[in-house]
């Protein structure tokens, strides 16, 4: 998330490290997916649900969205973010999460995405908001929100309507499931990583990023609508690709 401004209107400085970090992970994230892609077209064959090549990747990737995107908040809220600017940014998330979800019910209508990253962030940052007064208290929070769904499960939790929670018996046939739980304790440590840096250690975020990286910290800022926008791309090019190979 883009930092948030001062009530008093004053122009935001812009933490160029943090962005390009999250650049680093929506490229990877762009590579996965067209990995995954390749795959779903036949060109490939890899199993994406079992094989730890591609499950721990996933993990990783989804750590350090979701990572950044705690640290954010904690600068969202350190410049005095107010709350209408808070959920403009929300509804652009929200609204995003629901468009994932309408295309993927028309790209895998038995495994459509219901609760994804974007529908987890939208949770979240809500979290994140409501919490962040914790401070110390969000590391052991957040392990407890890590380990949770290793010792509590129900299958209850078993459903489209409340396996967003996490604490399933089974993972969802969907293609993409980041349940408030486990994923909230990551979040939380990011918040928590956040708050510390910008107490005392602020010049890690605050310093010059090296003119090569800068393209990442553009990207970085655009997050989301790279989000959006990539899968379509890829896509719509490796149908071009094979229609131009089948012709």
């Amino acid at each position: 998330m883009t930092p948030g401004s001062t009530g008093s209107g004053a122009e935001r400085p812009r933490f160029d490290r943090l962005d390009a970090l999250r650049a680093v992970a929506i490229v990877w994230m762009a590579v996965f997916h067209f990995s995954y892609d390749l795959n779903h077209f036949g060109i490939t064959h890899q199993n994406f649900y079992t094989d730890p090549v591609w499950t721990l990747q996933r993990v990783c990737i989804v750590s350090l969205f979701l990572f950044c995107a705690g640290f954010g908040q904690a600068i969202a809220l350190d410049q005095g973010q107010p709350w209408p600017r808070f959920w403009r940014r929300w509804a652009q998330v929200a609204f995003c999460a629901v468009l994932v979800t309408a295309g993927s019910m028309a790209m895998f209508p038995r495994s459509f995405i219901s609760f994804g990253v974007l529908h987890a962030i939208a949770v979240l940052l809500i979290v994140m908001r409501l919490s962040h007064r914790a401070r110390r208290w969000l590391w052991p929070l957040g392990l407890i929100a890590l380990l949770l769904p290793q010792f509590v499960q129900s299958a209850w939790f078993d459903t489209r309507w409340t396996d967003w929670i996490g604490l399933v018996t089974r993972k969802p046939v969907t293609e993409d499931y980041v349940p408030v739980l486990p994923w909230l304790g990551v979040m939380w440590w990011g918040l928590a990583a956040g708050q510390w840096v910008l107490a005392r250690r602020r010049a890690w975020v605050t310093g010059v990023l090296p003119r090569q990286l800068q393209p990442l910290a553009v990207l970085g800022r655009w997050s989301l609508s790279f989000y959006m926008l990539h899968q379509p791309v890829l896509i719509g090019l490796l149908m071009a690709w094979l229609a131009l190979r089948r012709g």
